[in-house]
């Protein structure tokens, strides 16, 4: 990767913003496997790849989604709904319970960010949504016991322009070794 491209990596990182209101048009099918294609290059704990995406762009689904999820209108406005999940046997099988309760938790996390890159470099607005009834999503979606829901992504043509938020100056994240150089 050369400097220029590093540039606009780092350029599209802090472009990226939560949006939660979203025009009405709809996202081509080549947009959606754009964006799952680049969460599935996400890194994962012994190569398992355990990352399950369900797109969703049924309102019915949307709308059961959106109460699932306490209540989050931008759920049921957004064209595209992504569903993160992952296989948890896929990991445990070789990691054990570190496997099921830590490594798949951040191989779908980073799949996740690929996806919110993406989206951002698609000229695409989208909210990494938490909150929601994790066994109520199963049902909605039919999921097999073994996948586990981690996070639900709006995405959509962006309707509002939020700021960008604030953030601690380097020197107050990076810790220093003793052999270590302070940040400013």
């Amino acid at each position: 990767m050369d400097q220029d491209q590093a540039e606009i990596l780092l350029n599209i990182i802090k472009r990226r913003r939560s949006v939660r209101r979203f025009k009405p048009e709809k996202i081509d099918h080549e947009t959606l496997k754009k964006l799952a294609d680049a969460a599935r290059w996400g890194p994962s704990a012994g190569h398992r790849q355990p990352l399950e995406i369900v797109i969703v762009t049924n309102e019915k689904v949307k709308e059961k989604l959106s109460k699932a999820a306490l209540g989050q209108e931008h759920i049921r406005n957004a064209p595209a709904v992504f569903v993160m999940c992952g296989d948890i046997s896929r990991t445990k099988s070789r990691y054990g319970e570190r496997g099921q309760n830590l490594y798949v938790i951040q191989d779908v996390a980073v799949a996740t960010q690929n996806l919110l890159l993406q989206a951002t470099a698609l000229g695409l607005g989208s909210v990494w949504v938490g909150a929601f009834s994790e066994q109520r999503v199963r049902e909605i979606l039919d999921l097999p016991p073994l996948v586990r829901p981690f996070a639900i992504v709006p995405i959509g043509l962006p309707d509002e322009s939020p700021r960008p938020p604030e953030k601690r100056p380097l020197h107050q994240i990076i810790h220093k070794d003793k052999y270590g150089q302070q940040f400013e």
